[in-house]
């Protein structure tokens, strides 16, 4: 017994030790990995001096003498403060995370090494002017100076047990071509899901179903619509679809998180100081550290136009430029435009040989190749691809026929590094111009000048579409003068400027006049609702003149003016319904307290009661087009609010889904269901606050690798006000991941949040800083404060 607990002990202490030493161990090289905060360094790759100053948050303040010696300097601080994230994205893109990371990411690599991005990433450096090549060369050089200059490797890899790579020009481009897969759908499920709608569904059906705008539309051209007319009865009658098709699966996807934003701007004569005041917000995935890097970059005007360039905002680790924000002269920002940047085109295969196919120059052969996606610790995996002119081959037709996919982030011009030349531009007409000819996921940009002076237009590029097809269904372009002919020029964009009313807001909504040859350019790709724009833009209507204290309260507007038809109809049924498992429903229905409150009982049901009537509505069609396809649902990006609404509000029999007596029984058993699958948690239906929904959940991607490793490394979960269809969007992984507001010539009076932090290294001081501020909505400086570190580099001799 004695030896057994002698032995016992040595174990026990020996663990202790081995766990002090790991630790000790984790310790040293985290830290090993901190980034050069002051001092001076010497390199060959600088003409002249560049210092890089921090202030106590980590914003990067670089001043140099030329753009390429910035450019350079940005990219060694990237590389110090976020190599491993940029790493991420580059390999995200090209279908190379595996390689990093194992079989866990087999799945989303195979679906992006398709695109075969880095092979067009590499022939598109060679298409670039020298300008924007000289840029991305020395950023390139910069992060590769950068992380040589880390006395250990970014920790990510001890704890991959892997090695970074060295970054590359095409890899810049790779960044790119990641925010076009985190912007645009590259599954283009929405079109896919229409193709078996129409080949189901009576014609009347398909165009009620497919119908985006409404009332709740607040566009910056034209009106808002009415709801959409239902189809007539002798088209289709729900009642008598096959009950088993009902419970294959939920009607609709899970819904997914619109990738999007809010910007608004107004004119000069709406500030005391005379210019335009701009604000942003993108709502993207959270994480840690955050996706933008703040910095300021400041060097002489090459062209002498200005007296210096000033740049303050947000950059993207893995570009040189800056992305948003204001160069003293003009502010801008972005939302995603939702328009049709994707097209899926039929391809007729040779019946003699199926390795070619019909264009309207005759047949051609296709493109085939093997792609070989390397796993960390397993054998490689080979991916075939098929690729015609127009696209790879990603999908077949409600008949079976091939399909390929156009989409802009493919073709010759689609990307380039244009925005760079946001540097310098002193008027809101000069803005658009660069942002019209930008290669880049196609944004609302929203812009505003020094001399009050504010516009919107598309900034990325437009495809020139050609022929009579329908741009939401699959078209054959194989036949002459159809598909897309090169890209429209700037003049052929939508321009708004100086409107009458000297505001402008956009928040992925439609946006242009649904009968004009604008809107017809832009397309529909899958807008939002538009509630969020609407309240955007009515608070922009509420005031005369603003501060930037007024921005921000539109930006933290929580207000639940979109979900209080749904609070009164879920409180309309509870009323009317005597069962007894509703008791407790209509006890917290009215802990409503008229905004996404993280308290609030009430919100959270009614949020709960909308989803699970739009489901059960929905259903019933789901299942009409499931007797031809079982395996139907309606995609994610399908939103369904105004055909809902207009069915509830003329309550036909035949659009009811088979089960239930009438529309008020309907509407009884979906608040029955919330009911039940909310207070079969624990605590029931009082511990189910909005709260609960909207706790954050910010997290390293690599925090669940260890145990207890994300207690460490995670932001701190708070359960925050918000919700989708508000100004302040907030979901649990979701949100803003930057807030601002500033005036041109006036950055002093600006203010910023972000959430994350600026560093990814755990130890540095500014890991998680300004974090607690995002979530809260404390206004801090647009500027960089004071520096309290700095650092020099001088070329050598």
């Amino acid at each position: 017994m004695r030896l057994t607990l002698f032995v016992l002990k040595r174990l026990l202490v020996a663990l202790v030790i081995l766990l002090v030493a790991a630790t000790i161990a984790a310790y040293v090289l985290v830290h090993a990995s901190l980034p050069l905060l002051d001092g001076t360094a010497q390199t060959n790759e600088l003409k002249q001096p560049v210092s890089v100053e921090r202030d106590a948050q980590g914003v990067a303040t670089i001043k140099g003498r030329s753009r390429t010696d910035v450019s350079w300097a940005l990219g060694y601080v990237h590389a110090q403060e976020r190599f491993f994230a940029m790493d991420l994205m580059r390999r995200a893109a090209a279908g190379e995370l595996s390689e990093l990371v194992g079989g866990a990411t087999l799945k989303l690599d195979r679906q992006r090494r398709a695109f075969r991005m880095r092979a067009r990433a590499e022939a598109l450096l060679a298409t670039l002017p020298p300008e924007q090549h000289a840029d991305i060369a020395a950023y390139r050089d910069g992060v590769n100076a950068g992380l040589a200059a880390l006395s250990s490797r970014p920790w990510e890899y001890w704890l991959l047990g892997a090695r970074p790579k060295p970054w590359s020009e095409a890899d810049s481009i790779l960044v790119l071509d990641a925010m076009f897969f985190d912007l645009n759908d590259s599954s283009n499920a929405r079109e896919l899901a229409y193709t078996r709608m129409q080949a189901a569904l009576p014609e009347s059906v398909f165009t009620f179903l497919r119908t985006t705008s409404g009332p709740w539309d607040a566009p910056l051209a034209g009106v808002e619509m009415p709801l959409p007319a239902l189809p007539p009865e002798g088209d289709i009658d729900l009642r008598k679809v096959d009950t088993k098709l009902l419970k294959l699966a939920a009607a609709t996807a899970p819904p997914a998180d619109v990738l999007g934003s809010n910007n608004f701007a107004v004119g000069g004569a709406l500030t005391t100081s005379g210019a335009a005041m701009v604000a942003n917000d993108m709502h993207l995935s959270l994480r840690v550290p955050n996706i933008w890097f703040r910095a300021r970059l400041q060097y002489p005007d090459a062209h002498g136009a200005n007296s210096g360039i000033d740049l303050v905002g947000v950059t993207l680790p893995g570009l040189p430029s800056l992305v948003a924000g204001s160069n003293h002269h003009v502010a801008w920002g972005f939302t995603n435009s939702y328009g049709d940047w994707l097209d899926w085109v039929r391809v007729t295969l040779d019946p003699a040989d199926q390795s070619r196919y019909r264009t309207a120059d005759g047949w051609q052969p296709m493109a085939q190749s093997t792609e070989i996606i390397k796993v960390h610790n397993a054998p490689d995996d080979r991916l075939e691809v098929r690729e015609t002119q127009w696209g790879p081959i990603l999908a077949a037709d409600a008949d079976g026929t091939p399909l390929a996919l156009a989409w802009t982030a493919l073709q010759p011009g689609g990307i380039n590094m244009e925005l760079l030349n946001l540097d310098a531009v002193a008027s809101v007409d000069a803005a658009m111009a660069v942002a019209n000819r930008a290669g880049m996921p196609a944004q609302n940009f929203t812009v505003g000048d020094a001399a009050g002076n504010v516009g919107w237009t598309i900034a990325g590029r437009i495809p020139r579409r050609l022929g009579i097809c329908d741009p939401q269904l699959p078209c054959d372009w194989s036949q002459a003068g159809s598909g897309w002919n090169g890209w429209l020029a700037p003049a052929e964009y939508p321009h708004l400027v100086n409107p009458p009313a000297a505001r402008i807001w956009t928040a992925n909504s439609r946006t242009l006049d649904f009968d004009s040859p604008d809107y017809a350019r832009v397309g529909d790709g899958g807008f939002d609702l538009g509630a969020r724009q609407r309240q955007i833009r009515d608070g922009l209507k509420s005031k005369e003149k603003f501060a930037p204290a007024d921005f921000l309260a539109i930006q933290l507007d929580d207000r639940a003016l979109f979900l209080q038809s749904w609070h009164e109809r879920l409180r309309d049924t509870l009323a009317k319904a005597d069962s007894s498992d509703l008791a407790g429903m209509k006890k917290y229905a009215d802990d409503w307290r008229d905004r996404a409150d993280p308290q609030s009982v009430g919100y959270r049901l009614a949020r709960a009661f909308r989803l699970e009537v739009i489901d059960t509505v929905l259903g019933g069609f789901a299942a009409a087009v499931r007797a031809k396809y079982p395996d139907f649902r309606f995609p994610p990006q399908f939103h369904s609010e105004h055909q809902v609404e207009a069915i509830l509000a003329q309550k036909p029999l035949y659009l009811l889904p088979p089960g239930y007596a009438d529309w008020d029984d309907l509407l009884r058993q979906c608040a029955q269901r919330v009911a039940a699958r909310l207070g079969a948690q624990p605590g029931g239906l009082a511990a189910r606050t909005w709260g609960e929904v909207t706790k954050t959940n910010i997290a390293h991607p690599l925090s669940a690798a260890v145990p207890l490793l994300g207690k460490l490394i995670d932001m701190p979960a708070e359960p925050l006000p918000g919700d989708s269809n508000m100004p302040r969007v907030q979901g649990a992984t979701f949100g803003a991941s930057e807030r601002f507001g500033v005036q041109p010539g006036h950055e002093d009076s600006g203010y910023f949040h972000m959430p994350g932090g600026q560093s990814g290294n755990p130890l540095s001081p500014f890991y998680g800083a300004g974090h607690e501020d995002w979530a809260q909505g404390r206004p801090t400086p647009f500027l960089p404060g004071d520096a309290k570190y700095k650092l020099v580099f001088l070329p050598k001799g």
